[in-house]
């Protein structure tokens, strides 16, 4: 990875934003249901899946800190969440990723069986 100047260090590297905004677990879900559109906070509970409402709500607070999502108070019981410009920049990236999930998955999923059957079992 290079930085501009074309000096290699990883201690700052711009890569090392992205990493740390996609590598929370919820992020790139919470980027990639708010890409079809404005979603209301059970709406994104629910699109996702297995995120509880209070770590949902951090992660949104977190990406609006980066500037990547827009929180939108219609009335005081109607809030919207949506991307803003910069949050949909990164929705193609995120497709990317998530293509390359699909064609190499089973092949992870494969790999790790293998491994795991390559071990030793313990002594009973």
């Amino acid at each position: 990875m290079q930085n501009v100047d074309g000096a290699t260090s990883l201690a700052d590297c711009p890569t090392r934003l992205a990493v740390e905004i996609i590598s929370d677990k919820w992020a790139v879900l919470v980027l990639f249901g708010l890409s079809q559109g404005p979603r209301r906070h059970g709406e994104l509970v629910d699109l996702i899946g297995g995120v509880s409402r209070k770590v949902l709500t951090q992660t949104l607070r977190r990406l609006q800190q980066y500037g990547l999502v827009d929180r939108r108070a219609e009335a005081p019981r109607r809030v919207e969440y949506r991307l803003t410009d910069l949050g949909r920049t990164l929705v193609e990236p995120i497709e990317v990723l998530t293509d390359w999930a699909r064609e190499h998955g089973g092949d992870i999923a494969d790999f790790q069986e293998a491994a795991e059957a390559a071990r030793p079992s313990p002594a009973a």
